[in-house]
């Protein structure tokens, strides 16, 4: 296992509140209760989500791309879970934000290309670049509410929203920043996108996702968002703060090896979940649940039981895979299952992997979670995000 530095000399950062935008449910509750229900099958489209509430007026949403509305009505629920505003917690430039996303403004990005295939280059939006690149999630939130500390965007395929979490934290951690308004965003349902999966048989051919089950046949696109408010732990107390949780530590790798396949045996996981483990100061043991990535895909669930198994033995603590409920929403993965392990752990239960009833008995034997959530006694949460390209990462959250 390669030298980390873990969390000791580091300061503590406190998980103060949580936002959420999904198919499954708006609002910490209603997401809670979609992740302990059957879900519809086919993709995970936000069928009902209206944007006016987080805009001043129609034209401003209009100028927001679909992934960057949802980032800030994850923000903003986030500030009501919290009792807040939205007003910087401390020193404005102590205050930063850190969305993630896989894809950005793509939506956009595919409308305006019809626009000047149909219309001609004059009648494109002046508001494409803005729209579409992939800060302007972050950038909007910052806006909103006057953070002016760091404000950054990782996009790293499905890793990103566990990047961005464990990035923001990070600053806290090291005494860059106070408050972190953190977490991933994205709206990639448009043709173009779906075609792009579909012809790359990624997506399930039934609509349905099965985590780890013997009958997987790929993932079931999703959109939405997941947002975390971080602290640094003493100020958070100091300002009477209600935490949730404890963001302990997070690690990323790459696993070198294929644009889109895992690694073989899933060695690039198992080193991102030691170096997180090496960086929380913790051992395998010391894991009380494991919120898989779990994507429903063959060679990705295969690697990472693998992964699993080899760090944890057999059969680990217990493992859920919320994405049979959430869909795989891309870039924004990671954040709504960073967002499920806050809860998991005020809830005292852990979602089930729905979609799946039996785990393949050809994988490394895991004991996943299945069929109806199971009460629990709240320890360290380890939660796994591995994307396109290699990128692996892990975040741990304790209560």
């Amino acid at each position: 296992m390669s030298e980390v530095r873990t969390t000791r000399h580091r300061r503590r950062v406190a998980i103060t509140a949580v936002g959420v935008v999904a198919k499954a449910g708006t609002g910490a509750d209603a997401f809670w209760d979609g992740l302990c229900s059957p879900p519809d099958d086919g993709m995970r489209r936000i069928e009902d989500f209206d944007p006016a509430p987080y805009f001043e007026n129609p034209k401003e949403a209009r100028r927001t791309d679909r992934f960057a509305q949802f980032a800030l009505a994850g923000a903003q629920l986030a500030f009501e879970h919290a009792g807040l505003d939205g007003s910087p917690l401390y020193d404005p430039v102590r205050c930063g934000v850190f969305v993630a996303t896989g894809i950005g403004g793509i939506e956009t990005l595919e409308d305006q290309i019809l626009v000047h295939d149909k219309k001609g280059s004059r009648r494109v939006s002046p508001f494409l670049v803005p729209m579409m690149m992939p800060n302007a999630a972050g950038a909007a939130v910052s806006m909103r509410y006057g953070w002016q500390g760091p404000c950054e965007t990782t996009v790293t395929a499905c890793a990103a929203g566990t990047h961005g979490i464990t990035r923001a934290a990070d600053l806290i951690a090291w005494g860059r920043a106070d408050a972190m308004i953190a977490g991933g965003s994205e709206s990639s349902l448009t043709p173009t996108g779906l075609a792009g999966f579909s012809n790359m048989t990624a997506l399930s051919n039934d609509g349905v996702s099965r985590p780890f089950s013997e009958d997987r046949n790929g993932f079931v696109i999703a959109e939405g968002c997941g947002i975390l408010l971080l602290e640094a732990w003493d100020l958070a107390v100091e300002r009477g703060a209600t935490i949730l949780g404890e963001f302990l530590g997070g690690a990323s790798t790459a696993d070198a090896n294929h644009i889109t396949a895992p690694a073989e045996g899933g060695v690039g996981a198992i080193a991102c979940m030691r170096d997180a483990l090496a960086e929380a100061g913790l051992e395998p043991g010391d894991v009380a649940q494991i919120n898989a990535h779990g994507t429903s895909t063959p060679l990705n669930d295969a690697a990472e039981a693998q992964a699993i198994a080899d760090v944890f033995g057999e059969p680990g603590p217990p493992v859920t895979s919320t994405k049979g409920v959430t869909g795989h929403a891309l870039g924004a993965a990671g954040a709504l299952e960073a967002v499920a392990a806050v809860l998991s752990i005020q809830k005292r239960q852990i979602p089930p992997t729905m979609g799946t009833k039996v785990v393949d008995p050809e994988l490394p034997q895991i004991d996943l979670v299945t069929e109806a959530p199971r009460d629990w006694e709240p320890g360290p949460v380890l939660s796994n995000s591995f994307g396109f390209g290699g990128h692996n990462g892990c975040l741990i959250i304790g209560p």
